[in-house]
């Protein structure tokens, strides 16, 4: 296990502990932080706070009071309760990705003017706006509400993207945004999330077609969009846009007052296809050698960490160290051990290093974290590890 490799230091760093473990290499968290900025050219990032799952990786990049710093400024939540614990922790501009029904955190909310002005909802149907004013339990609190926006492409029959909001049209938008605004609510926003583009590698032509014809249909629409919106109610505080894979896009449309990462930070193995991203993975988690059950395999300890999403190999974890090892086709990653080929230098007791396919999700299977930089290590906890757990 000498071999050249960037994970040559984490595994010296984190020799003394025994695995499963999950380590992130500080050094290249931060250059990929640094490049989300230099892409974004400016236009403040929000960060995805799903795919980070971890406080002190979040304080790295917005500062220790969870808010801004250095070209990043938001979080974007998926939970209301999460946002109430951040906010609680210092944060102070939360914005949920998606909308809620948790009526214990929006009763909680409507008692707290701070946590009332550092949140703020996402809707995209009027029953939810019903829901809410009853959780709220009183017409006389405004909570601040976002307007979530389909940014889906439509060809005919075809739907290109993921199923999220059913607004689709500027007119649908603002009727939204009124209606939010005349029932009390406080509208400061629209989100347009182009998954098509942020979630897709350019791993053919075609895919880069649809990006292109993606990028074309939501700019001109989002365009649309805002201006029926502040027609309706006014200025907006955010237009919110974009994912890791597509700041470029996003910022090319001056409306666009931030975007949004997380993958970014820790470049799992969903975002080795993409051209715009330099190849820096800075998340990895070890398992170690149970046994060897066969002439050149060696079965590890666990590992069967599947990320969401159409199952595939995809979403299965990459053994990425030592080279060479594979996942057995018929076994897989397992939920107890995992089988590798490729395997005849490992001797029992040996650790081998795996990449997730999606970011934050890995987390929820690690209490702690190891945040290695220059042959330190500092262990931290992960949410899980803080005893929280937002579904």
């Amino acid at each position: 296990m000498s071999e050249p490799s960037p994970i040559a230091e984490l595994h010296a760093a984190t020799a003394e502990l025994d695995p499963p473990l999950a380590a992130v290499d500080l050094a290249a968290l931060r250059a990929n932080a640094a490049d989300l900025v230099r892409r974004a050219r400016g236009v403040p990032i929000r960060v995805a706070s799903k795919s980070v799952r971890c406080r002190a990786v979040l304080e790295e990049v917005l500062g220790s009071d969870l808010t801004a710093s250095g070209g990043f400024a938001g979080i974007m939540g998926y939970s209301l309760a999460e946002a109430i614990w951040l906010a609680g922790l210092g944060a102070r501009d939360i914005l949920l990705g998606y909308p809620t029904v948790d009526r214990g955190s929006l009763a909680k909310l409507a008692t707290d003017p701070v946590l009332l002005d550092a949140i703020t909802l996402m809707v995209d149907d009027l029953d939810q706006l019903d829901f809410i004013r009853a959780a709220v339990g009183s017409d006389k609190v405004a909570p601040r509400v976002c307007v979530d926006v389909d940014a889906s492409l439509r060809i005919g029959p075809l739907h290109l993207g993921v199923r999220r909001s059913p607004i689709h049209s500027p007119e649908h938008a603002a009727r939204v945004a009124g209606a939010a605004r005349r029932r009390g609510f406080r509208v400061v926003g629209v989100m347009t999330y182009e998954a098509q583009i942020a979630g897709l590698p350019d791993t053919n032509p075609a895919v880069r077609l649809v990006k292109k014809a993606s990028a074309f249909e939501i700019g001109r629409r989002r365009r649309q969009v805002v201006e029926a919106v502040r027609a309706e109610i006014g200025e907006l505080e955010i237009v919110n846009s974009g994912g890791t894979g597509s700041i470029e896009v996003s910022i090319s449309d001056p409306d666009v007052t931030e975007v949004t990462a997380g993958s970014g930070l820790y470049l799992p193995t969903l975002f080795d296809g993409y051209r715009n991203l330099a190849p820096r993975p800075a998340m990895y988690f070890a398992m170690p050698v149970l046994r060897h059950p066969a002439e050149g395999i060696a079965t590890v300890f666990s590992g069967g960490y599947i990320a969401s999403g159409p199952a595939g190999a995809t979403r299965v974890p990459k053994p990425v160290w030592p080279k060479g090892l594979s996942l057995i086709g018929t076994e897989g990653a397992g939920e107890v051990q995992t089988p590798l080929t490729g395997a005849d230098h490992l001797a029992i007791g040996d650790r081998v290093w795996f990449r997730h396919a999606k970011a934050g999700e890995l987390l929820e299977r690690f209490n702690q974290v190891q945040l290695v930089a220059d042959g330190e290590r500092t262990q931290v906890p992960s949410y899980r590890g803080e005893g929280q757990n937002f579904g």
